[in-house]
């Protein structure tokens, strides 16, 4: 396939992904002797498989199913760094295969969808992570990713990591062996031990039916999956030639004590503030500091520090809030207690002597949101329908204190931990968990030697994972390996929430743009985004590749819903 990106680095994704080339899968001039979509379908059964062996494990089920006139649309959420498509009456075979680590009693899935019609394989792989607390095949999620990969024309895949959690918040059933002792070879495989294997699994089902491996095998995840997407690359540098992670779980241990750090702030002042006011005070941090960059566009583009100089929670006490929902729509005034607590989320993970730990969430981003609307939940929410406002904490996080540090203690309360206690915890849960879940590495030497490309990106709004641990990480990176810039680009996203949502839409090019330096060496130096302003109406933008930022007007255009008037500097 020839891939022909613009100075820039863009690529329309919409014609490098349906572009027909000499890797296909139906009979043509161009390739005689690849298998037709007839003999493709009969070939979608179990006994194709059967021949499916690797070290270290041993297949326990295979299911091979052909699924035919399968219509469904991945919206860009789900997509992640793609535009939205809809797949129309495809024909795919469904390879699910189950196998085991002899001798260690543990059971995990990988699940492979392989094109057969509308459309055929383009000869490649795009695997797809997980989020929360589960691995992958995931509902609402992983498959919808899949969804949009299988349009494309990928051999698409994914792995449950042998463990099961429910909308992948509650690893209850698999984290422990018995009170107080970790599973550790499930967690082992949740954490890495599985994603080697998924991309084993997979590339040998596509070999099994097509006759060939892919051509080009690359990752595409966020969140959790972002984190499953650098973890190959440090463990696994062979795996993929390309990997695009979104906010990345990186330094998890950080991040897990950091999704329930405005619940500790709050029982230490024993105040639970309405989610009213601070979503004020959100409003009042993105109203000073919106125009940072020269621009009112109603999204913050100026890094957190910068935000935290030009804005102080405090100078807002006293502000009344109209309509507050959860005080029954009467005005409330801000509290001192709620400026308390949304500085200390802005800010970060703090001790109790005042040693910084963690990065904060950004200013700006939804703090208080309950995930009524099915949604995923804020860091600092209350309830206050008792006419009593108490903590709600968000959900990943009390099994990350009540199992994975206090072991199923029935005698631990969450809500009665002193900072004290909180502090002992996060510095516990780096000696017990940092080989296994913190994803910290920056020698990524290997991985850029085996000619692997790596994509991060992520909100600047995002309201559960740091958008400066992603930063912190990619200039670890920089200090440690050499030609960082010819094998790793980060990019940072204005207005976009926990990989997606908010103002901004996700970076839908992105995927693209790493095929094209995989396979063309094109790399990116920015992408397209869109970004709703507070009037409605949708400008188009860039984001740069990191540290550069997007600036309006070098050229003498000024125009901030046109993206060619912005730069990269």
């Amino acid at each position: 396939m020839s891939i022909n990106p613009d100075s820039t680095g863009a690529v329309d994704a919409s014609n490098l992904l349906w572009q027909s080339n000499p890797l296909c899968v139906t009979v043509s001039p161009s390739c005689p002797s690849i298998m037709t979509d007839y003999s493709l379908a009969a070939s979608c059964r179990p006994s194709t498989f059967s021949n499916i062996t690797f070290f270290g494990g041993e297949v326990l089920d295979i299911q091979a199913t052909l699924i035919t006139n399968y219509t469904a649309y991945a919206p860009e959420a789900l997509r992640l760094t793609a535009p939205a498509v809809t797949l129309t009456e495809a024909t795919f075979c469904n390879v699910t295969i189950a196998y085991t680590h002899p001798g260690q009693d543990d059971r995990l899935t990988v699940e492979t969808w392989l094109p057969v019609e509308n459309p055929g394989w383009n000869g490649r792989l795009e695997a797809v992570g997980g989020g929360g607390w589960a691995a992958g095949r995931l509902a609402g999620f992983s498959y919808g990713t899949m969804t949009g990969a299988l349009a494309d024309g990928f051999a698409t895949t994914t792995t449950d990591g042998g463990v099961s959690s429910e909308n992948g918040f509650d690893p209850s059933s698999w984290v422990l062996n018995s009170p107080g002792n970790v599973n550790w070879l499930d967690l082992n495989n949740f954490a890495f031990v599985s994603l080697k294997e998924q991309a084993i699994i997979g590339k040998a089902v596509i070999t099994s039916f097509y006759g060939r491996g892919p051509s080009y095998s690359y990752w595409n995840g966020c969140s959790q999956g972002g984190r499953q997407g650098l973890q190959l690359a440090q463990r696994y540098p062979d795996a993929y030639d390309g990997i695009v992670a979104g906010a990345p779980g990186l330094y998890l241990t950080r991040v897990a004590a950091s999704l329930y750090w405005p619940q500790q702030v709050m029982n230490n002042l024993q105040a639970w503030p309405y989610g009213c006011e601070l979503d004020a005070l959100s409003a009042a941090a993105t109203a000073a500091c919106d125009g940072l960059d020269g621009v009112i566009d109603g999204a913050i583009s100026a890094s957190a520090d910068e935000c935290l100089a030009a804005f102080d929670p405090f100078t807002v006490v006293g502000t009344p809030v109209e309509n507050c929902r959860q005080a029954g729509n009467r005005t409330v005034e801000i509290s001192r207690a709620a400026a308390a607590v949304v500085n200390a989320t802005w800010h970060g993970v703090t001790t109790a002597k005042g040693k910084k730990v963690w990065h904060g969430v950004p200013p700006g981003a939804d703090l208080s949101n309950d995930g009524a609307d099915g949604s995923v939940p804020g860091v600092a929410v209350t309830d206050c329908s008792s006419g009593t406002c108490v903590g709600i904490p968000q959900p990943l996080t009390p099994p990350w204190f009540n199992l994975f540090l206090a072991g199923g203690d029935p005698s631990f309360d969450l809500a009665s931990m002193t900072h004290e206690e909180y502090d002992e915890f996060v510095h516990l849960s780096r000696h017990v968990y940092r080989s296994t879940l913190e994803t910290d590495d920056p020698d990524l030497s290997r991985f850029r030697d085996a000619g692997g490309k790596l994509i991060t990106w992520h909100g600047l709004w995002d309201e559960l994972i740091p958008s400066k641990g992603t930063e912190q990480y990619y200039n670890e990176v920089a200090a440690t390996v050499s030609d960082v810039d010819g094998f790793f680009r980060h990019f940072e996203i204005p207005g976009l929430g926990h990989c997606f949502g908010r103002s901004s839409s996700n970076p839908t090019s992105l995927f693209a743009q790493l095929q094209a330096w995989v396979e063309n060496s094109t790399a990116p130096t920015q992408s397209s985004v869109k970004l709703t302003v507070p009037d409605g109406s949708v400008h188009n933008r860039i984001i740069c590749a990191y540290p550069k930022m997007a600036v309006l007007g070098q050229d003498g255009c000024d125009d901030p819903a046109d993206e060619g008037c912005w730069s990269c500097v």
